[in-house]
C-alpha cells in the first residue's frame, strides 16, 4: 500500500446501508441527526437521492456532503453527512423489495471492502441485507459474511475463514457451527474446526480487542456436557482433545462446560468469550441479555467488519420506529477495533 493510503489519524469507518427497503437508511439517518460525539468518523456509500427521499419521508433535515474518496470526509461541514455516491441508483421504497436495488447493494459492499483493504478506510460497518433480493439478482454466496471473505480472498490471493462473534455489554459468544440444521451439528463438528475457530478468536482478541491472553470458555454439545459419556460422547472424543491441543499451544481455553450453567453472571466473570458448538447455543444467551445492543463482528478477515445484530425489519422501514442501538454499538466497536489495529492486515 502506498503512503497515501496509510491512515495514522483517527479511525474512519465505511458504512453500507444494506437493503434500502429496510431500516438501514432510517437508522443511519437517525444516528447522523442525533450528532453523537463518541462515534468514530464515518462516511456512507449510498445513492444520495434515495437517502434524501428517505429523510424527507421521515421528516428529518439532511445535508449531504458528496465525496469522491474517503479522505475527503475530513472536510465535511458540521451537520452534513459524508456520502460516497453509488454508480447504481436505488429506489426509495420502504417495505417493498425492488429487484433493481440489488446492484447498488452489492456495489456498496464491493467498494467499501476494497477501500478498507486499501487502507483508505479503517473498518467496515454493514447494514442488513435481504438475501432473497440478492439471490434473485444472481448472488451466489450463502450470506454477507461469506461474500466478504470471498472478496478478501480474491483481492489478496489467499483464503480466509470468517468467524462470527456476537458481542454485547455482558457477554461475547462465538458459534463454531452456524447456519446448519441442528441434526447436522454432530456430523460437522470436528476437533479441527473447534481448534481453527478458537485460534482465530484468540488472535483477533489479542490484535483487535487489546486482550493479550483472552480466556475462552468452550461449551459442550450435549446436556450437562455429556455427563462423562453418559449423554453423548462428543465432549470426550471431539471437544476435549481440541481444548487440550489449544492449551498446549498457549491458548487459555477451558471446558467443555455445560451449556446450562456457563451464562449466568458469576460464570461470565470467568471468561472473555464463550465458544459454543451451535448457532442457538450462542445466540440465545447473547440476544436474551442484550437484544438491542449486541453486535455481530466478523473475525478471521484481513479487515475489521461489524454489523448490527438485526435484520432488515422492512415492516417498520420508513416509519421512524427503528431503534439505532445495535448500529450505534457496531460503529463504536468498529472504532475501538480500528484504534487497536489502525493499519489493515492486508498491507502485510
Amino acid at each position: 500500500m502506498s503512503d497515501a493510503g496509510r491512515r495514522d489519524g483517527p479511525p474512519l469507518v465505511a458504512v453500507t446501508l444494506g437493503e434500502p427497503s429496510g431500516v438501514g437508511p432510517d437508522i443511519v439517518l437517525a444516528i447522523h441527526a442525533a450528532g453523537h460525539r463518541d462515534l468514530p468518523g464515518f462516511f456512507v456509500l449510498a445513492d444520495p437521492r434515495m437517502l434524501a427521499d428517505r429523510a424527507a419521508r421521515l421528516a428529518m433535515p439532511l445535508s449531504i456532503h458528496p465525496i469522491s474518496a474517503p479522505h475527503e470526509a475530513a472536510a465535511t461541514p458540521v451537520g452534513a453527512l459524508a456520502v460516497l455516491p453509488l454508480v447504481n441508483r436505488q429506489a426509495e421504497a420502504p417495505g417493498r423489495i425492488d429487484p433493481d436495488n440489488a446492484a447498488g447493494t452489492i456495489e456498496a459492499i464491493d467498494r467499501a471492502t476494497a477501500l478498507v483493504l486499501a487502507g483508505e478506510a479503517s473498518a467496515l460497518v454493514t447494514g442488513p441485507i435481504d438475501k432473497k433480493a440478492l439471490y434473485d439478482f444472481g448472488f451466489r454466496h450463502p450470506g454477507h459474511t461469506e461474500y466478504l471473505a470471498d472478496l478478501c480472498a480474491r483481492r489478496l490471493g489467499r483464503p480466509f475463514t470468517p468467524v462470527m462473534l456476537l458481542t454485547g455489554p455482558d457477554l461475547s459468544c462465538v458459534p463454531v457451527t452456524i447456519h446448519i440444521p441442528l441434526a447436522e451439528v454432530p456430523r460437522q463438528l470436528t476437533a479441527e474446526l473447534i481448534e481453527t475457530t478458537c485460534r482465530i478468536v484468540a488472535a483477533d482478541y489479542r490484535t483487535r480487542l487489546g486482550i493479550p491472553l483472552p480466556r475462552l470458555a468452550v461449551s459442550g454439545l450435549n446436556p450437562h456436557a455429556g455427563e462423562k459419556g453418559a449423554i453423548g460422547t462428543e465432549e470426550e472424543t471431539v471437544i476435549r482433545p481440541a481444548i487440550e491441543r489449544l492449551r498446549a499451544s498457549g491458548i487459555d481455553a477451558f471446558g467443555p462446560l455445560p451449556g446450562d450453567t456457563m451464562f449466568h453472571a458469576e460464570a461470565r466473570r470467568g471468561y472473555d468469550v464463550a465458544v459454543c458448538m451451535y448457532h442457538d447455543q450462542a445466540l440465545i444467551p447473547a440476544k436474551t441479555l442484550a437484544f438491542d445492543q449486541t453486535v455481530n463482528a466478523t473475525l478471521g478477515l484481513p479487515i475489521i467488519r461489524t454489523s448490527p445484530d438485526h435484520g432488515t425489519a422492512a415492516d417498520i422501514a420508513g416509519t421512524g420506529r427503528a431503534r439505532p442501538d445495535s448500529f450505534l454499538a457496531a460503529l463504536r466497536l468498529a472504532g475501538r477495533m480500528a484504534a487497536a489495529s489502525p493499519l489493515p492486515a492486508a498491507i502485510a
